[in-house]
């Protein structure tokens, strides 16, 4: 037999380093550096790919309780948000965070604490004694938040909220901007009669409705008061507040585009469209907000709107917090806000001429 025939592993556990390190004819210390991220200057690029497909034959896997003992990392990231069995965005932010997360070789351990403080806490304080590498809290809904204790002893994130006392970097999206977006997309048809229905007063619902009209400002054009409605986030509190600006007004005295709060909120105005005959887009232009998923597109007509970017704020909220476990510095405690673009569908067409 040659000198490089195949010596399968002592014993009938995994594979070893030292098992991969015989059957690529190399030291144990040469299989550790390629292994270790410290093979670059110390053995030819021949070699490390000899070790590296010693191992894939052999089926080895560093260990990774090991490799975090020696550098005192657990290549474990944790993901604490309040209410990710709820919320129809929440699979779209993991997403993110997790394929981000993985490209870097990191897992991401996740928590749901159903909105309770007390077990914020908790999941925070587990996550600590578990000696991960540092934590991304998530809110499904922009707001801002009391900081969960422990987050400031490790590197960590927030995303999609803001943190009450300005002590932590953040990922939102760019509401106010998104705002604008929504308005040049009824401004580009022509439209200068226009309404916003839907929202409170929360941080999104005051954000979308600067913007929005900071980009009807700008074109010289001004919303009357009693077509700005808050009437909360719901298809009924759409509906409500299409009947109040559309039924009974003349063709020429009512809006010919809305910009609507969410989704929910554009489904009840088209159907509130469709009660009193008028029809979408040729009479009225309607503009949704978040792209909901297994909604927005099935409306009648589907819907166009503004999505909100959960996914892109999970890999850019992990981004960061890799960056800083690598670095070892602490990031910045500010804000960055993340496009949201325009999902063009059937709701939305030119101005009505007669």
């Amino acid at each position: 037999m040659s000198g490089t025939e195949e010596k399968q592993p002592t014993g009938s556990g995994r594979p070893t380093s030292r098992d991969v390190a015989r059957l690529a004819g190399v030291s144990h210390t040469a299989v550790s550096f390629v292994f270790n991220g410290r093979a670059d200057g110390n053995l030819s690029p021949a070699t490390q790919e000899r070790i590296r497909q010693a191992a894939a034959r052999l089926g080895y896997r560093p260990d990774p309780v090991a490799r975090g003992l020696r550098s005192r990392r657990t290549a474990v990231i944790g993901l604490v948000t309040d209410e990710i069995a709820s919320s129809p965005f929440a699979g779209r932010l993991l997403r993110g965070a997790m394929e981000t997360a993985w490209g870097s070789e990191h897992l991401v351990l996740t928590v749901d604490s159903g909105g309770d403080p007390a077990k914020e806490d908790a999941a925070v304080a587990e996550l600590l004694d578990r000696r991960v590498d540092g934590i991304i809290y998530a809110a499904m809904s922009l707001r801002r938040v009391r900081v969960p204790e422990g987050l400031h002893r490790t590197h960590s994130v927030l995303a999609n909220c803001l943190p009450q006392d300005d002590s932590l970097p953040a990922v939102v999206p760019a509401e106010r901007a998104g705002g604008r977006t929504a308005a040049r997309l009824l401004l580009e048809e022509g439209h200068r009669r226009v309404a916003m229905i839907g929202g409170q007063d929360d941080i999104a619902s005051v954000e979308r409705l600067r913007g929005f009209r900071d980009a009807l400002r700008a074109e010289g054009v001004t919303v009357p008061k009693d077509w700005v409605l808050r009437t909360g986030g719901e298809i009924s509190g759409g509906y409500e507040g299409a009947m109040r600006v559309l039924d009974g007004a003349p063709a020429d005295r009512r809006p010919t585009g809305v910009f609507c709060y969410n989704d929910r909120v554009a489904a009840g105005v088209l159907h509130a469209a469709t009660r009193l005959g008028i029809d979408v887009p040729a009479d009225l232009s309607v503009v949704g907000y978040d792209d909901q998923e297994h909604m927005a597109a099935y409306l009648n007509p589907p819907l166009t709107t503004v999505a909100l970017p959960h996914r892109a704020m999970g890999e850019a909220a992990a981004r960061l917090l890799l960056d800083s476990i690598d670095t070892g510095r602490t990031p910045a405690a500010t804000t960055r806000r993340i496009a949201c673009p325009v999902i063009s569908r059937a709701s939305v067409g030119p101005v009505p001429t007669r």
